[in-house]
C-alpha cells in the first residue's frame, strides 16, 4: 500500500502563490502517472495537472484549461515528492487539493492523499 500526504495549503490572497508538496512511501518513480486534483465545496473532484512518464525518457505534464499558465506541476523522485506551484491564484482556485498516483498510463488511480485545504481570498 503506497501513502501520499499533502502538504503546503493554507489560506492565500488573490494574486499570490502557494507550492503544494505530496510526499509518497515509495519510490515516486515507480509510479507511471502522478497527478493534483481538487474538489471546491459543492462541486465533484476535478483534474488539475498530471506528469506522466513517456519512454522517451521524459515527463509529460498536462493541465487543466483553468490552470494552464498558473500552475506547475513537477516531482523530484529523488525526494519520492511531487510538487504543484500555484501562482497568480484566484478565488476560484479554493478547493480541497489531492495528490494522486497510479502505476498505469491511464484508468483509474490507485493512490489518494488525503488532502489539503487551499483558500484564496479575494
Amino acid at each position: 500500500q503506497v501513502q501520499l500526504v499533502e502538504s503546503g495549503g493554507g489560506l492565500v490572497q488573490a494574486g499570490g502563490s502557494l507550492r503544494l508538496s505530496c510526499v509518497a512511501s515509495r519510490r515516486t518513480f515507480s509510479m507511471n502517472t502522478m497527478g493534483w486534483f481538487r474538489q471546491a465545496p459543492g462541486k465533484e473532484r476535478e483534474f488539475v495537472a498530471a506528469s506522466v512518464w513517456s519512454t522517451d525518457v521524459t515527463y509529460y505534464r498536462y493541465y487543466a484549461e483553468s490552470v494552464k499558465g498558473r500552475f506547475t506541476i513537477s516531482r523530484d523522485n529523488a525526494k519520492n515528492t511531487l510538487y504543484l506551484q500555484m501562482n497568480s491564484l484566484k478565488a476560484e482556485d479554493t478547493a480541497v487539493y489531492y495528490c494522486a498516483g497510479r502505476v498505469t498510463t491511464s484508468g483509474e488511480y490507485d493512490y489518494w492523499g488525503q488532502g489539503t485545504q487551499v483558500t484564496v481570498s479575494s
